[in-house]
């Protein structure tokens, strides 16, 4: 009954073949042609991660008359006041060149009459991505990294000094266990959805604007090696299109499209932010729906009906290069949208890094706190804002850093990555991984994955700060949270899986529990309100910077428990502070 077991070495594994983790590995092996590159992906390379579907702008490059400055002291204002400076600078001086890198792999960028790119806003550039994940699968191909496909990274390996020594995981279609031995890992796997009740519980239930197959793998993974994370606490709660739960940034920046409450009047006005309109934080344009619908002056509506035809064809257009759905229920329902507005929605609260910074606490060569050990993308924390571009200037970095490391710290590149032997590590991962596996074979009964999950994500709506409850939050909600999460860690050990795929889900339920525990932890240490409509505390209801412009981090011991750490706030880039107060 016991599994088959692969043994792979490398130079570098990297865990997740996401846009981030294809540029981590194209780095290297343009830099090192002979490195050793694997990737596990639980999906395949071709269409995985959260850009899957494609992408129609780039949302974080330096249009002329930008700097690295001014987009981190935007960040800096988007952020209410609070993010790694030193993470955003670095990253924003290469976006320019890693959108022009990923041009020259074939990425479609539309252009104006001189051949500079279009801008779609402040720091847009419209594109025509449906085939961004393909081109760059292609490119990590033909450089002659090796793909894993379908194999579930579950924990990482760990030498005697407590360096990063490999990734294990198991084969979704073959069943094998999987050890891949490296002398650096990079941690790409992205953020975590499926945390909290979606917005359509049944005749949708995975209908979210998040990929429902970022489950937080990466962000557990650190967790149980007692990685230090960061600002769990910043969640990213989009505001999206009802029904289909499109992307609404399109209709803002592309064409023009207000918020306007059901009276028809627009809310989104200086009472959010002194420069008025649109430009009011991403979190204050979900607080101000929010205000709007508890106060009776709802539904909301994206108001499109100023378009003409063309412009609306070329709306269906724009969403065709990633988000076709939108268009298609348009087309069923005899939608017009420069006829009627869009109405909104809010979504289910993710934790993510890219759009906010929940993840890996990590330094400018973008190492975490266990040597060895890299992360970027989503699943990088301190750095919100950061899109697809800042993924991709990430995963360069992460890259570069892991290269560096080996050649520096492990002796250069070459065989034998890790010398001692690991086997008690292994043989304890076998039995853990396939556990839920072993029960069913033994014909034991016990718990779904699926119905685990259900509790979990009954237990962070009802009292964690769920959509039913307009994403508030209180302490006397959050401990029963933490109590009952902590309850649940205990029925792990009755999860069973029918086959691999089933067991696959319930690795993805595991994970969740981990994160959904770091995230009430952070939640709760956090008593102010940062971040109106992501983090809001009714018996906090005020910004705090007096006390409270720091870091919220945590990292879990060996006993198990959640351990917070405060991390000071350093500001780096001169000039004006832009907070709204």
């Amino acid at each position: 009954m016991q599994p088959e077991r692969k043994n792979i070495c490398a130079d570098v594994v990297i865990v997740g073949g996401g846009t981030a983790g294809c540029l981590a590995a194209i780095t290297i092996k343009e830099l090192e042609p002979m490195a050793q590159v694997v990737i596990v992906e639980k999906a395949h390379i071709n269409r995985s991660g959260c850009l899957a579907a494609g992408m129609n702008a780039i949302n974080a490059y330096l249009n002329p008359g930008e700097t690295p400055e001014s987009f981190t002291r935007y960040v800096r204002y988007d952020a209410m006041g609070l993010l790694r400076e030193d993470l955003v600078l670095s990253a924003a001086r290469r976006l320019n060149d890693v959108v022009r890198k990923v041009e020259e792999l074939g990425l479609p960028i539309q252009k104006n009459a001189d051949g500079t790119y279009t801008p779609r806003g402040r720091w847009n550039i419209k594109i025509n991505g449906e085939n961004l994940k393909p081109l760059l699968a292609r490119a990590v191909q033909e450089r002659g990294a090796q793909v894993l496909n379908r194999v579930v990274a579950t924990n990482y390996l760990l030498d005697r000094e407590g360096r990063a020594a490999g990734v294990m995981g198991f084969g979704v279609r073959d069943g094998c266990f999987y050890s891949i031995k490296a002398k650096a890992v990079i941690c790409a796997t992205g953020g975590a959805a499926g945390i909290y009740h979606p917005h359509h519980p049944v005749d949708g239930h995975h209908k979210t604007w998040y990929s429902p197959f970022n489950t937080g793998a990466g962000y557990a993974m650190g967790i149980r090696a007692s990685a230090e994370m960061t600002s769990f606490e910043m969640r990213f709660i989009a505001l999206r299109t009802k029904d289909v739960i499109c992307p609404t940034g399109t209709l803002a920046l592309g064409f023009k499209a207000p918020q306007v409450n059901s009276l028809a009047r627009r809310y989104m006005t200086t009472d959010f932010t002194h420069q008025g309109g649109e430009g009011a934080p991403t979190c204050l344009r979900l607080y101000g729906y929010l205000r709007e619908i508890k106060e009776g002056r709802g539904p909301c509506y994206m108001d499109t009906r100023h378009l003409t035809p063309e412009r609306v064809r070329e709306l269906k257009e724009s969403y065709l290069d990633m988000y076709p759905g939108i268009v298609l229920y348009w087309a069923a329902n005899k939608i017009d949208p420069g006829k009627e507005p869009i109405e909104l929605s809010g979504t289910e609260p993710y934790v993510m890094g890219g759009h906010c910074q929940a993840g890996y606490w990590i330094d400018r060569k973008r190492q975490t706190t266990i040597e060895g050990l890299y992360a970027c993308g989503d699943v990088a924390g301190g750095y919100p804002f950061k899109f697809v571009s800042g993924c991709w200037a990430e995963g360069t970095i992460a890259g570069e850093s892991a290269l560096e490391y080996i050649k520096e710290e492990r002796g250069g590149l070459g065989p034998s990555p890790v010398g001692e032997d690991l086997s008690l590590q292994l043989d304890r991962e076998v039995e853990r991984v396939f556990s839920p596996w072993f029960r069913q074979v033994r014909g034991e009964s016990g718990v779904k994955p699926w119905e685990m999950e259900e509790r979990i994500q009954t237990i962070m709506d009802d009292y964690a700060g769920g959509i039913s409850s307009y994403y508030e939050l209180s302490e006397n909600r959050l401990v029963i949270a933490q109590e009952k999460l902590d309850r649940l860690v205990a029925q792990v050990k009755y999860l069973v899986a029918a086959d691999f795929h089933e067991l696959m889900k319930a690795h993805e339920v595991i994970d969740r529990l981990a994160v959904a525990r770091v995230l009430v932890a952070h939640l709760r240490h956090r008593k102010e309100t940062r971040w109106p409509g992501f983090q809001s505390r009714i018996d906090y209801p005020e910004r705090d910077d007096l006390h409270w412009l720091k870091f919220v981090n945590s990292r879990m011991n060996q006993e198990g428990r959640i351990e917070i750490i405060e991390r000071p706030y350093e500001q780096l880039v001169s000039g004006e502070r832009y907070l709204p107060r």
